[in-house]
């Protein structure tokens, strides 16, 4: 039986995004990599419920030569060992490389549910741009979009829009569990 899970989003939504030229970037280094408040707590509370927790990330400032790989996994093994996460994909490319993994298209969502076994249509995606959300509806996930001066909500149809992880937590815990009972009732 495939299992429940809900991918999250990595900078803006895990760790805390700097804005930089009307938009975001992601830590360069270990020492500015920084959580957000509640983000362990809502995390737990998935893994509690029996999600799966798989972290999806753009970083294409590696292939902009902005970032190297090697600091990227570095700051992505840190938050693997701090943090109650399942696992962690990233795709390192820009936009102009048309590759399949980079959000939004849903290739790391479809990458982690054939390693992990994951229900596509019962999951949850949380993330804080446009580009999250269309990912999940092209891999038939539900997304929940953040709210930040960056998220672009015109560009995307979220299921559910949220101030921060804990209120997407809140949100995916409530959605999953009315759908429990409705099945349960329905048999």
């Amino acid at each position: 039986m495939a299992q429940r899970v809900v991918f999250l989003d990595r900078d803006g939504v895990l760790n805390r995004a700097f804005p930089e030229g009307g938009t975001t970037r992601p830590p360069m280094t270990l020492d500015e990599l920084e959580l957000l408040p509640g983000v362990p707590a809502a995390l737990e509370r998935l893994r509690a419920a029996g999600f799966a927790r798989v972290v999806v990330t753009n970083q294409p400032d590696v292939a902009r030569g902005k970032q190297t790989r090697a600091a990227v996994e570095a700051i992505n093994a840190k938050m693997c060992a701090e943090l109650p996460l399942t696992d962690l994909f990233a795709c390192y490319h820009d936009t102009a490389d048309r590759c399949d993994c980079r959000k939004p298209k849903p290739g790391m969502l479809l990458a982690a549910a054939a390693k992990w076994d994951l229900d596509l249509p019962a999951a949850f995606l949380i993330g804080d741009r446009w580009s999250d959300v269309a990912a999940a509806a092209a891999a038939g996930c539900r997304g929940v979009l953040i709210d930040t001066p960056f998220s672009s909500p015109e560009r995307c149809s979220p299921d559910h829009t949220a101030a921060d992880i804990t209120a997407a937590v809140d949100w995916v815990l409530k959605t999953a569990a009315a759908e429990a009972t409705g099945r349960t009732a329905a048999r």
